[in-house]
């Protein structure tokens, strides 16, 4: 990489006092004085050769392209996760981010997708996550007081200092990440043992995994101080190709839509979200339990179908297996990310 526009670097600044300035924004939605999006969301106008699965492959590629921003002096982003984190900085140091660029990606890739292959970068990425949870988090209480639009700033004006610190040497934040690490390698040692069975269905995009139902997991990290519970999300998506994911724990069994097929991911084809709201109302008009299924809507970020009001279900893993499958198969296409 050349590096063709930069110096000078932009400056961060936030969301919602940039709405008459001109300013370049990152992995997230434009505002009125938006000049530039750099940024996989739904719809969002980033330059077609520009386009990546990561918002922060977009910005770094932005840095050897001839600049876009015009009189833009700043960058922005309307909320606060490890891609937007990671795509800030490589556009306010510039020279730092290139030499870090590797593991920069990787950060990202682990926040937003839950893959990576770098255990340094998972740990970054929990250390992010940790930082960004209220009930986790060593910053400021205050931090937390205000708006959500108050949160985000501080935690880019909070984080962006540390960043090449903690890309450098992981270990130096290990009181942020080692207990989540802890339950990494224990899920991701479930899988090798072969106790988890898993089977793909390529032609639905979809991956069928079944714990053993005496596992147990606290879950692990999604996004900036998002968690997920019955598998860390980490040792859940090294182990499999769906970008829809059935997963059966006894009988806990839900079916979640993963981030990828929410965002404009370009290096494969995503089979299209499909409505299960019916096949939420066929299994609650199955069920025999206290609960009933729900659907979280196919816009939503990373929706899922799954029981609400009991914990396990009545019916037969199998039989829900065979519905949802069918669901998707039949169902017809209910969320478009991509930009015609």
């Amino acid at each position: 990489m050349t590096g063709r526009w930069w110096p000078p670097a932009l400056t961060y600044e936030p969301y919602v006092g940039t709405t008459e300035v001109p300013n370049v924004v990152v992995d997230g939605a434009a505002n009125p004085a938006t000049v530039l999006t750099l940024s996989h969301w739904p719809q969002a106008p980033c330059p077609p050769d520009l386009r990546r699965d990561l918002s922060a492959e977009s910005a770094l590629a932005y840095l050897d392209h001839e600049p876009l921003h015009g009189d833009a002096t700043v960058v922005t982003n309307n909320h606060f996760d490890q891609d937007g984190l990671m795509s800030v900085y490589l556009l306010v140091d510039p020279p730092g981010a290139l030499a870090r660029a590797d593991r920069v990606i990787e950060v990202a890739r682990a926040g937003d997708f839950a893959v990576t292959g770098s255990l340094d970068a998972a740990h970054v990425s929990m250390a992010i996550a940790t930082c960004a949870d209220e009930d986790r988090s060593p910053l400021d209480p205050g931090l937390f007081a205000g708006s959500y639009d108050d949160t985000t700033a501080q935690l880019y004006a909070e984080l962006l200092p540390r960043v090449a610190t903690w890309l450098d040497d992981p270990g130096g934040c290990r009181d942020l990440w080692a207990e989540e690490d802890a339950q990494l390698r224990a899920d991701q040692a479930l899988f090798a043992s072969g106790q988890v069975r898993v089977e793909e269905v390529p032609e639905l995009d979809l991956s069928i995994v079944t714990l053993p139902a005496s596992a147990t997991s606290t879950g692990g990290h999604r996004f900036g101080g998002m968690w997920s519970d019955l598998v860390h999300p980490l040792a859940l998506h090294g182990a499999i190709d769906g970008f829809a994911v059935l997963l059966v724990r006894g009988g806990s069994v839900e079916l979640r839509y993963r981030y990828e097929s929410w965002v404009q991911y370009q290096s494969r084809s995503v089979r299209p979200r499909v409505d299960l709201s019916p096949l939420a109302g066929r299994l609650s008009e199955l069920e025999a339990g206290a609960g009933h299924w729900v659907f979280d809507g196919a816009g939503a970020l990373t929706p899922a179908l799954h029981l609400v009001g009991a914990d396990t279900t009545s019916l037969d893993p199998d039989l829900i297996r065979h519905l949802t499958q069918d669901a998707l198969r039949t169902g017809a296409p209910a969320f478009d990310p991509y930009v015609g």
